[in-house]
C-alpha cells in the first residue's frame, strides 16, 4: 500500500499499523464528537509517532532507522489535515442561477415593518 505512494521500500509494520490504529480511533471518535474534534486528536497522535521515528532516524542513521517511516507518517498528516466536512458533492442549490451568489437570510433586503397592531376576533372595531 505505502510502496506504491511512496515509490520505495514500504515502512515498516509497527509504523503501518500504528497510523491504521490512528485512523481507526479517528473514525470511530467522528461518529460521536464530530469531524473536526477527531481531526486534532488524530493529528495530535501521528505528530507524536512522527517526533518518534524521526528520533528513531536520528539515533539509528538512514540505514537503520527507516527514513519510509518518517514520510509515510508525513504523508498520512498531509491527508488528515485536509479532510473537510464534506464527503460527497451535495445537490445543486436550488432557485440560484448558476454562478450567482446566494445571500444569507440575514442580509436580505426587509421591506419596513407595518404597524398592524392587535387585531381582534370578532369584534368590529373600538373597545
Amino acid at each position: 500500500m505505502w510502496s506504491a505512494l511512496l515509490g520505495t521500500t514500504p515502512a515498516t509494520d509497527e509504523v503501518i499499523d500504528a497510523i491504521a490504529d490512528v485512523e481507526i480511533q479517528r473514525q470511530a471518535m467522528e461518529k460521536d464528537a464530530g469531524l473536526a474534534a477527531s481531526r486534532s486528536s488524530a493529528l495530535r497522535r501521528l505528530h507524536e509517532l512522527l517526533d518518534r521515528e524521526k528520533e528513531a532516524l536520528q539515533l539509528r542513521g538512514p540505514d537503520a532507522g527507516h527514513p519510509e517511516n518518517v514520510e509515510a507518517v508525513a504523508i498520512e498528516i498531509e491527508r488528515v489535515k485536509g479532510m473537510t466536512g464534506i464527503t460527497s458533492p451535495g445537490p445543486a442549490s436550488r432557485g440560484a442561477y448558476p454562478g450567482q451568489p446566494r445571500a444569507a437570510w440575514r442580509s436580505a433586503h426587509r421591506s419596513p415593518a407595518r404597524n398592524k397592531g392587535r387585531r381582534t376576533m370578532g369584534r368590529a372595531g373600538g373597545r
